[in-house]
């Protein structure tokens, strides 16, 4: 099994977080969303990982080796493929042709999801999906009564369907899926003036290809800070009930309160501090007569008598002060 993950996107929804990392790097519970979602797919595969292909913008060595090194954890082999322009999913996928062969995974590394089935890899293709209020955002598709999948829309303008695709796919034969992708390109045929996804599962749908569709427990976005915020929320939730270790022995807590559930990372200090619940806090990170809630607090920041909550706060920031929403970016220093 192989897991393909398209990654090269700005993140502009992001910022000023992903002004100086990738979104798929911030992290979620004390690791990265795009290892998250790596070892979370991997628990479902039922079978091994032999490698792991990032699609990725020109984001840098240290970027790729920390990839690469995400690969290796789950005892797969990292490949990085570039993706330079912003042609679409189809073309996205694309960038790794020499990676695209046997069973795989193709999952965008801007989702999380919460599971408990294994992958039922006799099927040929499988598409994830999740019911929404709006499907005008997202590609969705359309069932027979037998539960197969019969339309692929790509954002709807007028109603087709609810089920949105959630950006997670398994594909029985890469080499096929390869096959049509060059064939979008080669024919210049795009959607929405892109090369979509949706274009190639619809002609191998017509080709006769079953698909169907796979349910996810809960679907968590990381879209925007709000978003992520709430998706690591829910994500310590989902990780103290599968009984993890969430605070590290090396953190210095001093005469402060824990409300679980909460990541404390390697190092960390909280002195006089009430943090969680639903905070995660990482390495290096400083807490000092605070209050912190439903927050992310990156490597190295500082936070001093500050009452934070629904925030973000960077890596090596410096929040002094009392604002109590706020996204502060990496290096970032805010007095209040």
């Amino acid at each position: 099994m192989k897991i393909i993950v398209p990654m090269a996107g700005m993140g502009k929804r992001m910022r000023p977080h992903t002004l100086t990392v990738p979104k798929p790097l911030i992290p979620i519970a004390g690791k990265p969303i795009v290892q998250r979602l790596v070892e979370d797919i991997a628990r479902v595969c039922g079978e091994p990982v032999e490698e792991v292909a990032f699609i990725v913008g020109r984001f840098g060595s240290a970027v790729e080796k920390s990839l690469v090194a995400i690969a290796e954890s789950v005892g797969a082999k990292g490949t990085i493929y570039y993706q330079d322009e912003p042609l679409g999913t189809a073309h996205a996928i694309l960038c790794a042709k020499p990676s695209l062969s046997g069973p795989l995974v193709v999952a965008f590394a801007d989702t999380l999801f919460k599971a408990d089935f294994t992958l039922d890899s006799s099927v040929p293709g499988t598409i994830w999906v999740q019911k929404v209020a709006d499907p005008k955002p997202f590609g969705v598709v359309k069932l027979n009564e037998k539960g197969q999948i019969t339309d692929f829309v790509e954002k709807p303008e007028t109603f087709v369907s609810d089920l949105a695709i959630i950006g997670i796919y398994y594909f029985q034969d890469g080499d096929y899926l390869r096959d049509e992708l060059q064939y979008l390109l080669d024919n210049d045929i795009k959607d929405k003036g892109e090369y979509q996804l949706t274009n190639a599962l619809e002609n191998m749908k017509n080709k006769g290809t079953i698909f169907v569709p796979g349910q996810v427990t809960e679907w968590l976005d990381c879209g925007n800070k709000d978003a992520t915020v709430f998706t690591n929320q829910r994500y310590l939730e989902y990780l103290k009930e599968r009984g993890e270790k969430l605070v590290a022995a090396s953190a210095k807590i001093t005469n402060s309160v824990i409300i679980e559930p909460v990541y404390i990372g390697e190092n960390a200090v909280i002195i006089n501090s009430v943090v969680g619940p639903h905070v995660s806090l990482s390495g290096s990170a400083i807490v000092e007569d605070s209050r912190l809630s439903n927050s992310i607090v990156q490597t190295a920041a500082v936070v001093r008598h500050a009452n934070v909550a629904n925030s973000m706060v960077g890596n090596n920031a410096t929040l002094i002060g009392q604002p109590s929403d706020l996204s502060l970016g990496d290096f970032n220093t805010l007095r209040v």
